[in-house]
């Protein structure tokens, strides 16, 4: 079995929802790690974990990040973490895999589908060896208890419910130490 750790220096979780329908707030989760278990020379069948500090929420503005990681969305006080196990890891065709697992943020697990590209595996110079994804999906964000919400004056919505995800994550194959 091989374990490979996510590189945070090369890697970057975001997630992007609509503001008043008509723009999109980008945001960063800052601090992050994760693992991928593989069994043999393929990321067929992998087992994936990570999880963010909801603390390190950055979408620009200290204002609404502050906000968010209040009681009406995240509550990062009581719920510190957002985590994903995976529960499958299938090819779908050359590059292309299909990520399941659950997705826990404030009290709430729901099982989520994302979307993976394995971007290719190489040795780096250090002789280190480096795998690369991008991996992107959907959730509806008060199916995790984050319902805050208000309307405009004209009857708009000020947060959109859809969440879009996407990461570029790299990761590092870790050698086991010698005795």
């Amino acid at each position: 079995m091989a374990t490979w750790n996510i590189d945070p220096t090369h890697s970057e979780i975001q997630f992007k929802v609509k503001h008043l329908v008509i723009s999109t707030v980008t945001g960063y989760f800052r601090s992050f790690n994760g693992s991928v278990e593989t069994e043999g020379d393929s990321f067929e069948g992998a087992k994936v974990t990570f999880e963010a500090d909801i603390d390190s929420i950055d979408t620009n503005q200290e204002d609404r990040d502050t906000h968010l990681k209040s009681d009406d969305f995240f509550n990062a006080e009581k719920f510190p973490k957002m985590k994903f196990e995976s529960t499958s890891f299938k090819n779908t065709s050359g590059d292309d895999y299909e990520l399941t697992g659950n997705l826990t943020i404030r009290d709430v697990t729901k099982e989520v589908t994302l979307d993976v590209t394995h971007g290719g595996t190489v040795g780096d110079p250090y002789g280190q060896t480096k795998a690369g994804f991008e991996i992107n999906g959907t959730i509806n964000r008060k199916e995790f208890n984050l319902k805050w919400n208000a309307v405009t004056e004209a009857g708009n919505i000020v947060v959109g419910d859809n969440v879009k995800l996407h990461m570029n994550v790299q990761v590092v194959e870790q050698v086991a130490e010698e005795a």
